[in-house]
């Protein structure tokens, strides 16, 4: 029997696990997997460079796995997509969701989810090189944004009796990037074959 080194490998290896058809799997169940896979990177990279207390280690993983976070580094690396890539990225921007970032925009959670979906395909595909490179480009990208960059992330929203409150342009914006992608989601099913 080959020897499979990947983490995808060694899994379906190890339980026996049939090959799928990525086309079959929804965007939601991609960015899922993503999402886990992203976070195991970060926090292995952030492990690797010293021991430091947890906590410490959590609010530096926190940082980096936010919706916020994803969206600049989608930023970066969507120029570098190719085609496929580019697809299953939009796929998992537009799927609908039932659920939401506490301290995002609608638009930068969809673009979260994006990126999630597309570390997804790459993963679930067996590509890590891949996806370790993309990740790699959008993580030089946040460590090179000062703490400020970061934090206005949350100028949409302030704390008021208890409860969030979405600031009247945050919402602007987040109606902004929703419509655009709505737009763009309609010209790609108006040609689509």
């Amino acid at each position: 029997m080959e020897q499979n080194t990947t983490l995808m490998g060694l899994v379906r290896q190890t339980f026996e696990l049939p090959e799928q058809d990525i086309r079959t799997y929804s965007p939601l169940t991609l960015a899922y997997i993503g999402d886990a896979i992203y976070d195991l990177i970060i926090r292995t990279m952030l492990v690797e460079k010293g021991n430091s207390q947890v906590n410490k280690l959590h609010q530096r993983a926190s940082a980096m796995v936010k919706a916020v976070a994803q969206k600049e580094i989608m930023l970066v690396i969507e120029p570098l997509l190719t085609e496929e890539e580019r697809g299953y990225y939009k796929r998992g921007r537009n799927a609908k969701s039932y659920t939401t970032a506490k301290n995002a925009s609608i638009g930068e959670y969809r673009v979260a989810t994006g990126f999630e979906a597309l570390l997804g395909f790459l993963y679930l595909t067996d590509r890590m090189e891949r996806l370790m490179e993309l990740v790699k480009l959008g993580v030089e990208r946040l460590q090179e944004l000062p703490a400020s960059a970061m934090n206005h992330a949350k100028l949409g929203t302030k704390a008021k009796a208890g409860k969030l409150q979405t600031h009247p342009q945050a919402k602007a914006e987040a109606k902004k990037d929703t419509d655009v992608m709505e737009a763009e989601t309609t010209a790609e099913s108006c040609t689509a074959p």
